[in-house]
């Protein structure tokens, strides 16, 4: 299956990083439940996913979540509020529970996927526990690329949030003490006809300054 160039980069054109939703305009389900299916696709280093997406519905929750977030009307006017977070840590039984994923849905064996995990096993737990945990968290801007790229090619507006305190989103989430971290939160939604920021060109610098070919 494959997507026309032309469709492709409208979408990507289209998008933006929405300031005002209208707050009368929900996702439909069916939409949603694919948005949801792009964020367990998101790929990940060695497919481990160190990380858990919070969908928070709950208005109460949403208008707490917002006063950590410097009061950005996104929180609490989108139709939908993702937030990011990724494992604090990643050790033996995270990846034993993936090898065991593995055996399961490929059919596999643990002896056949013995020489894989001691590849996983010896690049992961030979960092300190910073340095894992860095690297679960660059592994989910990857999964809000996707989620952001997946809203564009469905006309869903969205809004990456990073002005946040994550220790308050943790602590409103319950998150502390669970593993998991809060790392970035993702506004999905409409855009409100009078968003201004919609009808501004998108600005970015010239293809040439960007990418190079050698």
């Amino acid at each position: 299956m494959t997507l026309s160039t032309d469709k492709l980069l409208a979408s990507l054109r289209w998008r933006y990083a929405t300031k005002k939703f209208d707050p009368a305009r929900r996702i439909s389900e069916k939409t949603w439940e694919a948005i949801e299916e792009s964020l367990v696709l998101t790929p990940s280093s060695f497919g481990l996913q160190p990380w858990k997406f919070i969908v928070v519905n709950d208005p109460g929750v949403r208008a707490n979540l917002s006063g950590e977030s410097w009061r950005q009307p996104q929180v609490t006017a989108a139709s939908h509020y993702v937030v990011l977070t990724a494992r604090t840590d990643l050790n033996s039984t995270d990846i034993d529970a993936w090898m065991e994923r593995m055996v399961e849905t490929q059919g596999s064996s643990h002896e056949a996927v013995a020489p894989y995990k001691g590849v996983i096993e010896g690049f992961a737990l030979a960092m300190s526990h910073e340095a894992r945990h860095a690297w679960n968290v660059r592994q989910v801007y990857i999964a809000l690329g996707q989620l952001m790229a997946t809203a564009a090619m469905l006309g869903i507006d969205a809004c990456p949030m990073e002005g946040l305190s994550a220790v308050g989103y943790d602590h409103i989430l319950g998150l502390e003490g669970s593993g998991y971290a809060t790392v970035v939160a993702c506004a999905l939604g409409y855009r409100a006809e009078d968003d201004k920021v919609a009808a501004m060109p998108k600005a970015r610098f010239d293809r040439s300054r960007v990418i190079s070919h050698i």
